[in-house]
């Protein structure tokens, strides 16, 4: 019997050229998502305007006469580049499984790979928002994650300056499988970032399985139930059925970052993780993540290519 999150239909390019493939449609679009109950002014929230057709279309406030147009102080914000161009660029980040790079990107819009970079950074920022508003409940895999390797000659193991730590964490139902997934970089796997981590990220009462790694005693200060498991070292470690669905996304993330990316800057892998937790927590419905990221994007404020280029803020 075929996996029917695996084999559904999805949202194809012709349906996306159907419901996207003009500027007026992308600009009604974005329109419904930033006021899906009607116009409301960013300055005062007035509900009446009118748009000035002599000044590219921008918004004008009946009662205060703010002007704006449609992309202030969205993700959008101050681009030159057509909503199509934005557009098309949700419509590839979403439907591709594994995630598609930068110089990809560049390829299939035909913008330079600066421009796609900075598009493709801002739409996982947008992701990375959005999840972050969320916790997991219920039952819940939980496992520490060093991304990188060590550099020759230099520090090995956990202390290697060359290894960020990360967080993974796998939501299941009472029959095991798997909801939802939340990958979170933190400073280090000490007590005090795994209770942070825990306030932001699991709902109180959940149950929580991890190995022997102390800092996860943590947990229970969020009110959540630990259980631990030793699991020891070598092959049988991945074996124990705790552990099955978070040591599966751990290898899916990391072949699929690595495949697809050839080269990531440490710095910005919570976006890269967000990007991946985003389509795997909206995996039961296709054809939705495009308008779900386009809603997100229109809540997230702007963010200049400078600060695109600093490193996450996490822990």
């Amino acid at each position: 019997m075929k996996n029917r999150v695996q084999f559904q239909k999805g949202y194809s390019l012709a349906e996306f050229l159907r419901d996207y493939g003009t500027e007026e449609q992308c600009r009604q679009a974005l329109f419904r998502w930033r006021w899906p109950e009607g116009y409301v002014c960013p300055e005062c929230g007035g509900r009446k305007y009118c748009t000035l057709p002599s000044r590219g279309g921008l918004f004008q406030c009946n009662h205060c006469h703010h002007q704006h147009s449609l992309t202030s102080r969205t993700i959008f914000d101050s681009s030159k580049l057509p909503l199509t161009a934005w557009f098309l660029a949700m419509h590839l980040l979403t439907q591709a499984k594994t995630g598609l790079s930068a110089l990809a990107l560049h390829r299939q819009l035909g913008v330079s790979y600066n421009t796609a970079w900075s598009m493709k950074h801002k739409l996982m920022q947008v992701m990375k928002e959005r999840d972050d508003g969320y916790t997991l409940s219920g039952t819940i895999q939980l496992d520490d994650v060093y991304w990188g390797g060590e550099h020759r000659g230099g520090k090995v193991g956990r202390g290697s300056p060359n290894k960020t730590p990360f967080v993974a964490a796998v939501s299941t139902t009472d029959a095991g499988h798997p909801l939802y997934m939340n990958l979170q970089v933190v400073k280090g796997f000490r007590s005090a970032e795994i209770l942070k981590w825990s306030r932001n990220q699991l709902a109180p009462g959940s149950t929580v399985y991890s190995d022997g790694l102390a800092c996860f005693r943590a947990v229970t200060a969020a009110d959540c139930q630990h259980i631990p498991i030793v699991t020891g070292g070598g092959p049988d470690s991945v074996k124990h059925e705790e552990f099955t669905w978070v040591n599966t996304m751990i290898g899916n993330v990391k072949n699929a970052v690595t495949g697809v990316y050839h080269a990531m800057q440490h710095k910005h892998l919570p976006r890269y993780l967000a990007e991946y937790c985003y389509r795997f927590n909206r995996r039961f419905a296709l054809e939705t993540l495009l308008p779900r990221l386009g809603w997100a994007a229109a809540r997230t404020p702007p963010m200049p290519y400078q600060l695109l280029k600093m490193a996450e803020v996490y822990g």
